[in-house]
């Protein structure tokens, strides 16, 4: 009996699994990608930051 258990719960994560996969390379999701790979590029550069970080703390 245990050995059902286990080989539905394994069909029953590789289902979810591909399911996953498909829901997250589905064309529906092109635009979100997109958007997504862009992240890193789009926030502002870290020397500028911490230059204006550090001119806001000397007196």
């Amino acid at each position: 009996m245990l050995a059902y258990l286990n080989a539905f719960s394994t069909v029953l994560a590789m289902i979810t699994f591909f399911g996953i996969i498909w829901w997250a390379f589905s064309s529906g999701r092109k635009q979100a990608n997109k958007e997504a790979a862009m992240l890193p590029f789009a926030l502002p550069d870290e020397g500028i930051e911490y230059s204006q970080i550090k001119k806001d703390i000397q007196p």
